[in-house]
């Protein structure tokens, strides 16, 4: 996908996905130290159907595999399905 913009918003506990000066897909997160907990994917419904929550989910997991110090724990049911569909990205997350 092109002309997007991925970023963490730490105070938010947030990533954020844009495209251009359109926000299309956010992903909230709760970070204790060692795990982040991933809660809720949401795409703007109007940007629906264009697979950005998929793109931020794989960005926020690439993201927090880049840093080497946390697991993932997917609370939101669309986390838990795209690791379900990814596993081979198994390995980043929180044993249960």
């Amino acid at each position: 996908m092109t002309d997007l913009t991925f970023a963490n918003d730490v105070a938010a506990s947030r990533y954020t996905l844009h495209r251009g000066d359109d926000l299309v897909s956010v992903l909230d997160y709760r970070d204790n130290g060692k795990t982040v907990a991933l809660t809720r994917a949401f795409t703007v419904p109007t940007f629906r159907g264009h697979g950005y929550a998929a793109e931020i989910t794989e960005r926020a997991v690439a993201d927090i595999e880049s840093r080497g110090d946390r697991e993932v724990l997917p609370v939101c049911w669309y986390v838990a399905d795209w690791f379900a569909a990814h596993p081979e990205r198994a390995g980043v997350l929180a044993a249960r």
